[in-house]
């Protein structure tokens, strides 16, 4: 494998990281219906665990083999130690997106619940119309 093709696709994952975060955040901001914004929400929550383990990543070097980081022996050497370490990848990332996975999952269930409940409520999703609903039902109490 050639490094400067290595190179290539790690830059070609951190534009898409940066490009996926931009359209994110747009939709949370920018879009008035609430399904979008938590579909937006989910794609921020998919991009900040894909940097995470963007971090641990260990770009390929030449001369490297690429193997999985496993010890065969039951005593290892220094050796074998050091080419472990250089084989392996930093695991605590990957603890924490697994950790993000399971709180982004519970959050998406949680405002998809809210928003039923609003559809029920006011008829719609959208953030615009449900604020005019709303300032038209106070409107109406104080009169």
């Amino acid at each position: 494998m050639d490094i400067e093709l290595v190179r290539f696709m790690f830059l070609l994952t951190v534009v898409s990281f940066y490009v996926n975060l931009a359209l994110s955040i747009y939709g949370v901001i920018a879009k008035p219906n609430l399904v979008k914004k938590i579909i937006a929400l989910t794609i921020l929550q998919d991009s900040a665990s894909i940097f995470a383990v963007l971090v641990g990543y260990k770009l390929w070097r030449p001369g490297l083999t690429l193997q999985p980081p496993v010890l065969t022996d039951l005593t290892p050497t220094s050796e074998t130690l050091k080419e472990f370490v250089l084989r392996s990848v930093d695991p605590l990332p990957q603890a924490l997106v697994l950790t993000a996975i399971v709180i982004g999952l519970a959050v998406t269930v949680f405002l998809t619940t809210i928003t039923l409940h609003i559809q029920k409520h006011f008829g719609t999703v959208n953030v615009d119309v449900i604020g005019r609903l709303k300032r038209e039902e106070v409107y109406e109490e104080v009169i």
